[in-house]
């Protein structure tokens, strides 16, 4: 079995081996430089490449090395929060402009994949999976207040049993189906958004990573161990690592570990009764289980998350969730294993917002990046262009620091998703 912290598990098996790109060496000069080249760079800097702007994206390692390159590879609707919670905090107006720039994030995924040809195995699709009577009853109010509020009808409330045939699992109550949620491979998507913002004119440079952003009133400089970029705009782009780059962003980031496996292709027994409708699934729990079927026919199934400490075998870790799922599956090897980190927010919302003039950033998808961040680096790249609009629809959402300072904000992260456990073991 390959274990492994970084893609080079099954999503880079699968998609294949990629060519790796120059080092940032010497001075580059560009009207905009974007340090991170997963969705949220990748993405701003095809948008802004084809607007016009010299482009620089600088990637400490290689393209779609972090998260946007280990997620689970799901398309969700709206956002972490339901819109009725958001009309309560923020205003009917505000949660109704958060919902549009939502929807077009679903659409800008599809739109993006079938302009620039990226094979990444996109198919429609998402069961959301209640993990308890209470839960079905929030899934079906939920999909009612967005059914008569906001015209969304592709949700469709499943009983237990029809739950159970269209995941091939008896072990929920019941669950609410997205035709307009789906999945792909993330690792590949990645990669297309790379070639397609090259082919729009933008640099690329991996293995690069920044250890200085200086700014004065005339430009921003961007500067690695062996070379730096001289910059009118900077966008921050390095999702859970933007604290890094920027120390005062740091109290609004926390990090958590996912884990990913994939099992050996399942048995065409088995891979007709496991996931038969070739859907993406999540449950409803704070600390959830997700998975789908990759397109050779694996089960790839996400579960379990740490906050202080890597576990040593993460398919030990993971693999007694999944045959709690899909007890039929225990004669199946697992094969690979990875891990990821993932960027969290008190407000699980993502923050959006300028360090100056020069600087933008965004962050925070907290587990719900792939559709988001990809729309994310549209509305930077838009600000960046003086277009601040969309931008400032996230932007204006309050971010809320995590509590605890620097020393011990992990820590009270990590007691704070203990109790979210054992809320959902009750």
């Amino acid at each position: 079995m390959a274990t492994s912290q970084e893609p080079n598990g099954y999503y880079a098996a699968s998609a294949g081996q990629e060519r790796r790109r120059a080092q940032l060496l010497g001075s580059e000069h560009a009207d905009l430089c974007v340090i991170g080249a997963g969705y949220t760079g990748l993405s701003a800097g095809l948008h802004a490449a084809e607007a016009g702007m010299r482009v620089v994206v600088v990637e400490a390692r290689s393209v779609g090395f972090g998260a946007s390159g280990r997620n689970g590879g799901q398309i969700h609707t709206g956002l972490r929060k339901e819109q009725a919670t958001l009309e309560s905090w923020l205003g009917v107006q505000h949660a109704r402009d958060l919902w549009a720039l939502a929807e077009e994030a679903k659409a800008l995924v599809r739109e993006l994949a079938a302009s620039h040809n990226i094979a990444c195995d996109l198919k429609a699709g998402l069961v959301l999976a209640a993990h308890n009577k209470a839960a079905l009853k929030n899934l079906e109010a939920d999909a009612d207040h967005l059914a008569r509020n906001y015209g969304y009808s592709r949700l469709k409330i499943l009983s237990a049993d029809a739950t159970a045939s269209e995941i091939g699992s008896v072990t929920y109550t019941g669950s609410r189906f997205d035709g307009a949620g789906g999945h792909l491979h993330p690792l590949a998507f990645a990669r297309g958004l790379a070639t397609a913002a090259e082919n729009a004119g933008a640099v690329i440079r991996e293995d690069s990573p920044v250890v200085q952003i200086e700014t004065d009133s005339l430009q921003v400089v961007v500067r690695t161990n062996e070379g730096s970029v001289n910059a009118d705009r900077v966008i921050l782009a390095a999702d859970a690592w933007n604290g890094a780059l920027a120390p005062e962003l740091g109290r609004y980031i926390g990090h958590l570990e996912s884990f990913v496996t994939a099992t050996a292709p399942l048995p065409p027994e088995l891979d007709r009764k496991v996931i038969a409708s070739d859907t993406a699934v999540a449950d409803t729990r704070h600390v959830l289980d997700y998975y789908r079927k990759s397109a050779d026919h694996r089960l790839l199934f996400a579960g379990r998350e740490a906050y202080l400490r890597m576990p040593s075998d993460i398919a030990a870790l993971v693999r007694p969730r999944m045959l709690k799922v899909f007890p039929e599956l225990a004669s199946v090897p697992t094969e690979y294993a990875w891990s990821g980190t993932v960027g969290i927010t008190v407000t699980r919302m993502p923050h959006f917002g300028q360090l100056s003039e020069r600087v933008l950033f965004a962050h925070g998808y907290s587990g719900q990046g792939l559709a988001l961040a990809t729309l994310g680096g549209k509305l930077l790249a838009e600000a960046a262009l003086g277009k601040s609009e969309r931008f400032d629809v996230f932007a204006r959402v309050p971010a809320k620091p995590f509590p605890g300072g620097r020393l011990l904000r992990k820590p009270l992260v990590a007691a704070a998703l203990l109790a979210f456990k054992i809320v959902d073991a009750i």
